[in-house]
């Protein structure tokens, strides 16, 4: 119970914060822009279509909340790119949504290693692009020390928890999903021997219930450690398939059924 409440906190903090940080001009992402959606003008900005919350200032910057929303009517998403303009690999996570999860309510956490542009670009169903985005003052996050020694790190690895809940309307059920991984950066040191860390992340995720895909993902290393996952979707009454793979060939499977309200896989 603590831990659903700790994540929670987090999670929740993320849109009641004032948002006051809208991008700022970026030189790096000037640079950026070509080679990650290909053309050489910003998609329009578009509240409605889709906004992005992060805090002004980070309390923590290897775990920075983000959330992703869409207005009521907005047209649905296919595809969504998370960028951090100032981190060593700018593209956080790529991802492909279900119906599902339209109109879409999607948190993450993130690692920001300096003061940078967190932004997020999406494709809609009929292929045009959108952009939402905040300033977000952060330092540090993807060198900072990882949570767990390394015998805590190899004895939970690949452990999962799921939660899902009805929504404030109650049409609709909020999915959270927890995975046990250090998602090691490559640019942290040991606390032990200070030798450096090699790069060892969850680079393949895929969450579905039934055949219905809820979300795929593909990432780098600036998702957090112990990533969690919060969001909004039509439930269908299947269970929830959750399938992770990492960059050293991990392959963890777990399977949710969905007529329970909370499933600990540990």
């Amino acid at each position: 119970m603590k831990l659903w409440l700790t994540l929670g906190a987090v999670l929740l903090a993320a849109p009641a914060l004032a948002q006051d940080n809208a991008l700022q001009p970026s030189p790096i992402w000037e640079d950026l822009r070509s080679s990650i959606i290909g053309v050489d003008v910003d998609p329009p900005l578009d509240a409605v279509a889709l906004d992005l919350d992060a805090p002004p200032r980070a309390h923590d910057a290897a775990i920075v909340p983000v959330r992703l929303t869409q207005g009521a009517e907005a047209p649905p998403l296919a595809a969504l790119t998370l960028v951090v303009d100032g981190n060593p690999a700018p593209v956080a996570a790529e991802y492909d949504f279900g119906p599902s999860l339209m109109p879409l309510d999607f948190e993450v956490r993130l690692r920001v290693d300096s003061y940078s542009d967190v932004r997020a670009i999406a494709t809609q169903a009929d292929g045009a692009r959108v952009m939402a985005g905040r300033f977000v003052k952060a330092a540090g996050g993807c060198s900072a020390p990882a949570g767990k020694d390394m015998a805590a790190v190899e004895a939970t690895m690949g452990q999962m928890r799921w939660r899902s809940t009805p929504d404030e309307a109650g049409d609709r059920a909020i999915g959270t999903l927890m995975i046990r991984h250090p998602n090691f950066s490559g640019l942290q040191r040991d606390q032990v021997t200070l030798l450096n860390i090699p790069a060892h992340f969850i680079d393949r995720l895929e969450v579905r219930q039934g055949e219905d895909l809820l979300f795929r993902m593909s990432a780098g290393i600036s998702v957090s450690e112990d990533p969690v996952f919060r969001f909004h979707y039509n439930p269908n009454g299947q269970p929830v398939d959750v399938r992770v793979e990492d960059t050293d060939g991990n392959i963890w499977d777990e399977s949710f059924p969905a007529e329970r309200a909370e499933v600990n896989k540990s």
